[in-house]
């Protein structure tokens, strides 16, 4: 059979690519010697390291296509490689970020991008090493286009220029490339370990937009503690796995990617950003790669993390840096959940111990995934059960927080256990938000209760023994309403008149939690509060398992930050409302609400009514 001249001289071009990978020996720690990208030839071969299975990086050969100019920015360049050996069969995969590429034994960048889905050859962008040794010199500045979870945006593809995509042709790519010719970068695999299948099922589409591919993996029991573990001196040598480590312990969440640099203390990786989030405290550790999935849609590296032997110092544009032998600062947590049968005893208990890494866009919503996760996947999950919790926050310097509600199914779209962790997730949210001072956490401890059916009932209907009553005395009071199944609830109790309270007509009011946080909330409005003022305003926040009962006096309140100041005389509002500024404004009721008794119940109350009555 006569072999066409084309496939003899592609095959020709093939093997001294092999034979320079094959006897190359892996790289080692320490700055090796630099090729500048203007060095950098259409044609040349080369050669990157990636771990494939195990600890072990293995070479991969590289053909040179050509540097495609200002592709990231003015004066950032990106060098485009056809990557040979075992990438042809499995593509450039996730994980595969920051695998060092080498010419001559000069270090030339990192592995960062890869051709469009279903590409049928493992094309691959460069990031060049000068770009990534900038991220040494930069400042603690946030950059703008930081990647948080309230700034969900997909990371862009990048149209090759018409004369790279003749060179990668040239090189022996398929011309199938010129279907859908794009660079986008290589999607960051974030494995989830100790993790339901609901949870990433529930918020893998969300990182899935910040260009990061949620999958299932593990870590290793040594992964709980953020300190660096012994040995880790001779950690994450060039093309060894790297992973970034955003929760730790029970569970773990952890970004999977490859060392480009380590000069014996900082090590540089991914060759992109992760977040892009600029100064960063994140523990970086060792990883195992478990195998490489094939395939020319979503290629992506399986791993565990193992023993952290570092901290993440820049998360930047071009890559990545990390410090090794330093400790990163995180929030330890214990999460208890006990379920329980119609009697009302604990039927079983699991507790669940981690770490979260500190960062004020995405501890919060990493507080709310993890309580999920701690509530999924459970036998003892219904559809109809309710959610106690019960937390406390230890804040170094502050008074604890102290967290309580409960949460039922209800006609919303949202699951009951994912109104709790949003519910949760906020709390953070608010400390971190206070314009004056960066919480410090020592400790965040929880309790949710599982128990048997929906348990929510609504206020109906109520009725006072005497509606003429004397100042200081006390008034039967009785309240019924209305649960979501079964018989009326009865609730009888005595309301103590205040003596002081004027003569005339005043009301009664029976509420839930919510229509008494509202009128305090209004006072929360101005973005200066600091954090002591967020405190204090969290815990005198009401819970939604009780009654409140108040009376309202028709005299003005204001609500002003974290303080309530009732029945203030007109003059004194006066001279409030001439001395506030614009950034300081507070809020003023008609009303004041005197909360006399506050009435505990098992289920979540909700709605309000409210009696006359008139002291004599």
């Amino acid at each position: 059979m006569k072999i066409p001249s084309a496939a003899l001289f592609v095959a020709a071009a093939t093997l001294p690519l092999f034979a320079s990978a094959s006897e190359m020996t892996r790289p080692e720690a320490g700055k090796p010697p630099i090729m500048k990208t203007s060095e950098i030839k259409p044609g040349m071969k080369g050669v990157a390291w990636t771990v494939f299975q195990g600890l072990e990086p293995e070479p991969v050969p590289v053909e040179i296509i050509g540097v495609w100019k200002n592709m990231w920015g003015p004066g950032q360049d990106i060098i485009l490689g056809k990557m040979g050996g075992k990438v042809q069969r499995t593509n450039v995969a996730g994980g595969m970020s920051g695998s060092p590429v080498y010419i001559d034994g000069k270090l030339i960048g990192a592995v960062s991008t890869r051709i469009g889905a279903f590409s049928p050859d493992a094309i691959c962008g460069i990031t060049p090493v000068e770009l990534m040794l900038e991220v040494q010199d930069f400042d603690t500045s946030q950059p703008a286009d930081a990647i948080v979870p309230d700034r969900v945006q997909a990371r862009s593809p990048y149209r090759i220029p018409g004369d790279l995509l003749n060179q990668a042709v040239a090189a022996g790519a398929s011309p199938k490339i010129l279907d859908s010719p794009y660079l986008t970068p290589i999607e960051t695999p974030l494995a989830f370990s100790g993790f339901h299948e609901s949870v990433l099922r529930e918020f893998g589409p969300f990182f899935q937009q910040l260009g990061i591919k949620a999958v299932q993996g593990g870590a290793s029991s040594t992964l709980r503690s953020p300190k660096p573990a012994p040995g880790w001196e001779k950690s994450l040598r060039p093309g060894d796995a790297i992973s970034a480590v955003l929760v730790s312990g029970d569970m773990s969440i952890s970004a999977l990617g490859t060392v480009t640099y380590n000069d014996g203390k900082k090590v540089l990786a991914f060759g992109h950003p992760l977040f892009n989030i600029g100064p960063v405290n994140m523990p970086i550790a060792k990883a195992e790669v478990l195998m490489v999935f094939a395939s020319s849609f979503s290629p992506n590296k399986f791993g565990n993390a193992t023993e952290i032997v570092g901290a993440l110092r820049q998360d930047r544009h071009s890559a990545i840096l990390g410090e090794l032998g330093a400790t990163s600062e995180m929030i330890p947590v214990e999460v208890t959940v006990r379920s329980f049968n119609d009697a009302g005893a604990v039927r079983k208990e699991k507790k669940v111990s981690f770490n979260v890494f500190v960062q004020q866009k995405w501890t919060p919503y990493l507080m709310m995934v993890t309580l999920f996760n701690c509530i999924s996947g459970l036998n003892d999950f219904a559809e109809e059960a309710t959610y106690r919790l019960m937390g406390q926050v230890e804040l170094d310097g502050e008074e604890p927080l102290s967290l309580s509600t409960m949460q039922a199914p209800s006609d919303l779209p949202i699951p009951a256990p994912m109104q709790l962790a949003g519910w949760w997730g906020d709390k953070f949210n608010r400390l971190f938000l206070n314009a004056a001072k960066f919480p410090k956490f020592k400790s965040v401890n929880a309790t949710i209760d599982l128990l048997p059916e929906r348990r929510v009932a609504s206020i109906e209907n109520a009725w006072v023994a005497e509606s003429e009553v004397d100042a200081g005395s006390e008034v039967p009071v009785k309240v019924f309403l209305r649960p979501f199944r079964g018989e009326r609830i009865e609730r009888e109790f005595k309301v103590k008149i205040p003596t002081g309270l004027p003569k005339g007509t005043h009301r009664l009011l029976l509420s839930d939690a919510d229509t008494l946080n509202r009128m305090q909330a209004r006072g929360a409005s101005n973005r200066y509060m600091d954090l002591q003022q967020t405190v204090s305003l969290i815990n005198q926040e009401r819970s939604n398992n009780k009654l409140y009962v108040s009376i309202l006096q028709s005299r003005p309140t204001v609500y002003y930050d974290d303080k309530t100041l009732p029945s203030l005389p007109a003059s004194v509002l006066n001279v409030l409302q001439t001395g506030r500024t614009a950034s300081r404004g507070f809020t003023a009721s008609a009303e004041t609400a005197h909360e006399q008794l506050e009435i505990p119940f098992d289920q979540i109350i909700s709605g309000s009514f409210s009696l006359n009555i008139t002291v004599r």
